[in-house]
């Protein structure tokens, strides 16, 4: 006899129990992101009225729809799509060798105490230099082109990425060091299987905050040193007393922002699947 008549209405069961289990979800999810959208139309109402009623003058707070108005001008006819592909590069770069180099040093003196004991000190106390203290000496060295921004936001995605990359391999259990003993694993299996999943949840905490600093530093770079970048363009319209145009940078910076959080978060969930924790009420 087959087994079909057997297995099937079980497989369909359970395909009919998932289903309002995942269109539950689903609602769930539709609802937060709607709950997540009332305290920003409530700012974009309450700035509409004020506005409006003229309760702040217009100098300093113009209309949405001045703001918008002012959002198609920069992009049409004062390239701000150039300035903003600017800024995305410098921090891009920036990103990529401050994490490389954080992740290569913070897992070595994870690793070995020896690195840690002699690259430790000279970089905790470079740590506790302001990046901007860094800008004027690097422009020096460097220029006021990407280049001298690049390396001081490298220096900012730096340390995030080292200091937890070090703290998420030495807080591994020791059960799961003694158990590796135990089994007789290689360095190699031991570094895949027990240090990576272990330090993974710490580096990508690291990671994650070190794109938010370097996407917030590249605006205070540009605006000290460069004629170009949206930091450059924040710093004019103040300069120029043009409202609109800072609102403008100011909502694009934020926007940026919160999608590259966005996205690593994302990317901190597909790769901590396996991971289980308290999610909230």
């Amino acid at each position: 006899m087959s087994n079909t008549s057997v297995t099937l209405p079980g497989a369909i069961a359970g395909d009919r129990a998932g289903q309002p289990a995942t269109a539950a979800r689903r609602r769930r999810v539709a609802l937060s992101s709607l709950i997540g959208l009332l305290l920003p139309l409530a700012i974009l109402g309450a700035w509409e009225i004020a506005s409006h009623l003229h309760w702040v003058s217009k100098v300093f707070l113009p209309t949405p729809e001045r703001t918008v108005a002012s959002f198609f001008d920069l992009l049409f006819n004062e390239g701000f799509y150039f300035d903003l592909i600017a800024s995305l590069s410098i921090v891009g770069q920036a990103f990529f060798y401050g994490t490389a180099l954080g992740l290569l040093l913070g897992a070595g003196a994870g690793m070995s105490k020896v690195i840690e004991r002699v690259f430790g000190p000279t970089l905790d106390g470079i740590r506790h230099i302001p990046p901007i203290a860094w800008l004027p000496l690097v422009v020096l060295w460097a220029g006021v082109g990407p280049l001298g921004k690049v390396i001081v936001i490298s220096k900012v995605v730096f340390f995030p990425v080292f200091l937890n990359t070090l703290q998420g391999i030495r807080n591994v259990p020791q059960k799961y060091v003694d158990l590796a003993k135990v089994l007789t694993l290689t360095r190699w299996q031991f570094t895949r299987r027990i240090i990576i999943p272990g330090a993974l949840p710490s580096i990508l905490v690291g990671i994650r905050y070190g794109a938010s600093l370097a996407w917030a530093l590249v605006v205070v770079a540009e605006g000290l040193s460069g004629m170009k970048g949206i930091g450059f363009l924040i710093f004019r319209a103040q300069a120029l007393l043009m409202t609109d145009q800072l609102l403008v940078c100011m909502v694009v910076i934020g926007l940026i922002g919160f999608l590259i959080d966005y996205g690593m978060r994302r990317l901190e969930g597909r790769l901590l699947r396996w991971k289980q924790g308290f999610e909230g009420h």
